[in-house]
């Protein structure tokens, strides 16, 4: 965990997904990762985390700096799924 200079907390991280969806009415299996960050409350939330747990998360995109335009997921809520 890092802290801003205004000293809240941050946590980046990346999230893994796998699942199964339609498309063209063909199915096909879907796996990727993506980088992710929480900010305040949610960072102290993401470090207590165990990796590999099994997450629902909302928050929405944006490049990850001024000079770098790859994705980032800035996270809104962590919901953790148990015996998922």
């Amino acid at each position: 965990m890092r802290r801003t200079p205004a000293g809240i907390p941050v946590v980046s991280c990346v999230l893994a997904h796998e699942s199964r969806q339609i498309e063209a009415g063909i199915e096909r299996e879907v796996k990727l990762e993506l980088p992710a960050m929480a900010i305040g409350e949610l960072a102290q939330v993401l470090t207590a985390a165990t990796p590999g747990a099994k997450v629902s998360v909302t928050g929405f995109m944006a490049a990850r700096s001024a000079r770098s335009h790859s994705p980032i997921l800035h996270l809104n809520t962590i919901e953790f799924m148990e015996g998922i």
